[in-house]
């Protein structure tokens, strides 16, 4: 693990806007070298606390640490962070490498060992054919890893990104996701990552933390959120799962784990239930189901498997699944 490379802690962290609490009294470790994802729909408190972190939101309440040194009163370019836009933030008039040197720049580095720095950091992102272009020649992908080249070549603890992928077209987002994650383990920091997509945060987290309302519901690796979520936000915002209720309370069922059989005319009622939409998806087929009492379920039924059984929209089945496969929600 690189020199620099420090933990990052937030503790009882809060941020308001007048009345409105954005942030709610939060906590969480995340330890040297982590790529962590913090993961919640639109206005949960997720770039607030990016923000914070950064020192482009001041803190209401409470403590954040990097290392051993408590930053909250620390200038953005003294706390050892750098951040990564959403627009990526880039210099129209500076071509490539003049936008890679600039922090270094402000932070008074002499020309020569800053433009050595910034083509060393554009060679290690595979862009240093292209140092003298501007940014209005590049494309997304281009641009992305010139404000990456940027963001690491002041050699921070750690690197904060803000929706970075949200500009690019899905088949160069996930090539983006598999390069994120491979600078991250080169330079061996903490990648903080804020997202609202579940794909992303499970293709690149380590550490998963998933916000609403301006607090944490769970923490955990995306493998962990997503097969044992804690709560009924965390199992419908993850996707892939049931809500089954009982006289003992609230269950997860993944889509996958669902069984359907043609109905059974002795077959009870609480385990039918009614056609309401079939979805193909190539290796898949999406079941969505209505049973009597008005809950809706989807199961997620491999290709062949559906194709031995066809069901359409309109019949009626018997819906099963294993004791083993309910995970027990919080109340």
């Amino acid at each position: 693990m690189p020199s620099n490379a420090a933990d990052l802690e937030l503790a009882d962290v809060t941020k308001a806007y007048g009345d409105t609490l954005a942030v709610d009294h939060i906590s969480l470790k995340i330890p040297a070298g982590t790529y962590c994802c913090l993961l919640g729909p639109s206005g949960c408190g997720k770039s607030s606390t990016l923000r914070m972190v950064a020192g482009h939101e001041f803190i209401s309440d409470g403590d954040i640490m990097i290392g051993n040194t408590i930053v909250n009163d620390l200038p953005p370019a003294r706390r050892g962070t750098a951040m990564m836009f959403q627009n990526y933030a880039l210099f129209p008039h500076l071509n490539v490498r003049e936008n890679v040197a600039f922090a270094l720049k402000m932070a008074g580095v002499a020309k020569a060992e800053r433009l050595k720095k910034a083509d060393a950091m554009l060679a290690l992102v595979d862009m240093g054919a292209y140092a003298e272009r501007l940014p209005a020649q590049l494309s997304g992908g281009q641009q992305q890893r010139i404000a990456l080249a940027r963001a690491l070549v002041t050699n921070p603890t750690v690197l904060l990104l803000d929706e970075p992928l949200s500009a690019l077209d899905p088949f160069l987002r996930i090539r983006m996701r598999a390069e994120l994650k491979r600078y991250q383990r080169e330079f061996g920091i903490s990648f903080v990552h804020v997202t609202h997509s579940q794909e992303e945060a499970m293709a690149l987290a380590d550490m998963v933390v998933v916000m609403n309302d301006g607090r944490i519901e769970q923490v955990g690796t995306p493998r962990e959120v997503f097969n044992s979520p804690r709560t009924r936000f965390v199992a419908q915002f993850m996707g892939g799962h049931n809500i089954v209720s009982d006289g003992e309370g609230a269950y997860a069922i993944r889509a996958d784990k669902l069984r359907l059989l043609a109905t059974d005319p002795s077959a009870a009622a609480d385990r039918t239930a009614t056609v309401s939409d079939v979805e193909y998806q190539g290796m898949t087929v999406h079941v969505a189901l209505k049973r009597a009492d008005g809950t809706d379920l989807l199961a997620t039924l491999p290709e062949h498997e559906f194709d031995r059984t066809p069901f359409a929209v309109g019949d009626t089945v018997q819906v099963g699944w294993h004791a083993g496969d309910r995970h027990v929600l919080a109340a």
